[in-house]
């Protein structure tokens, strides 16, 4: 019998290699991508602002990257002892208003720099609703702080406001960088803070606008993670204590699809040989003194240099000094 409906995701095309550069950008489940991606030697940069949910924040820090924008003194507000930004997760916060102030706008040149020659760009949605401060209407915010609820009002974007603020967003990254290309995601994270309903019509949001946006641009493409869990899952055992959160299982599940169809063969070869040097580098050995120990850290150098010398632009020399760190008596 079969107990799964499962999903026909046709292979990416072009696919991603490890020669590209990947921006990812959005919800807490972008940094399960992105983290997969780092721990395997990709070149990536992830969530310049910290995590963001909501497609207007997403919208409007990457104009922010293209722009170089600049934060100012002004656009920076205290509370709960330490310094924030209304744009900016709660890392970037400081209880210096300059040191806030530099580690944003160092973070702003980084995302500038990469996404000018970026290959990918990945965005993960995690909710249509928006809070905007109720003293600047016109004003949302990506992040609340832990300030009082009367600070804000709650709006659920409309499919034409999201396709609207992405349409300008997507002209303007392929005016700045022309070799961009766009893989969009919905997060299976559900938020059940605004309630099942309002947590379905959100996602119901986002899905329809990012399809939308699809049809009408080239470049762009989708990777149905929601539907891996919501529809082919489809089980609370795949979620975390809290009922919100898909659990380790359910995220390498969703990874797996996501490396069986944005890569071709010859980077998932490649990506096994790095997984094997990456869990050796891992290894906590019972003696680190034996004999045994250091042959087995000189056998690893050896398959690191074998790896570096036909792949030279890959980042194992972290690796590569840790095996050769002990030599042979």
């Amino acid at each position: 019998m079969q107990f799964f409906a499962n999903i026909n995701i046709r292979p990416l095309e072009p696919s991603i290699t490890y020669k590209d550069k990947i921006l990812l950008t959005g919800s807490c489940f972008t940094e399960h991508i992105g983290n997969f991606l780092l721990e395997h030697k990709f070149h990536v940069l992830q969530n310049p602002n910290g995590i963001l949910f909501d497609p207007l924040s997403v919208s409007s820090s990457l104009v922010s990257y293209i722009q170089n924008k600049k934060y100012a003194e002004q656009e920076l507000f205290y509370l709960n002892e330490v310094w924030n930004s209304w744009q900016h997760h709660s890392r970037f916060s400081n209880i210096e208003k300059s040191e806030c102030l530099r580690i944003i706008n160092e973070s702003q040149q980084e995302a500038h720099n990469f996404l000018k020659d970026a290959d990918w760009l990945i965005i993960t949605l995690g909710s249509a609703f928006t809070y905007k401060l109720t003293l600047a209407p016109s004003q949302s915010v990506a992040n609340c702080h832990k300030a009082p609820a009367h600070n804000f009002a709650k709006h659920l974007n409309t499919i034409e406001e999201i396709v609207t603020a992405f349409d300008n967003t997507i002209h303007q990254l392929f005016h700045f960088n022309n070799k961009l290309k766009i893989i969009f995601t919905i997060s299976p994270v559900r938020h059940l803070r605004d309630g099942v309903v309002d947590n379905n019509r959100s996602k119901a949001r986002l899905i329809e606008s990012v399809h939308h946006l699809i049809n009408k641009f080239d470049k762009l493409y989708y990777f149905p993670a929601y539907e891996l869990v919501i529809d082919v899952l489809r089980d609370y055992r795949f979620y975390d204590i809290d009922l919100a959160h898909p659990n380790y299982a359910a995220t390498q599940f969703v990874l797996e699809k996501f490396s069986e169809v944005c890569f071709d063969r010859s980077t998932k070869e490649l990506l096994e040989e790095i997984k094997k040097i990456v869990i050796a580098k891992r290894h906590k050995p019972f003696n680190p003194d034996s004999t045994l120990h250091k042959k087995f850290l000189q056998q690893q150098a050896e398959k690191t240099k074998q790896i570096l010398n036909k792949h030279p632009y890959l980042n194992l020399h972290e690796e590569l000094n840790y095996f050769s760190e002990i030599k042979l008596a």
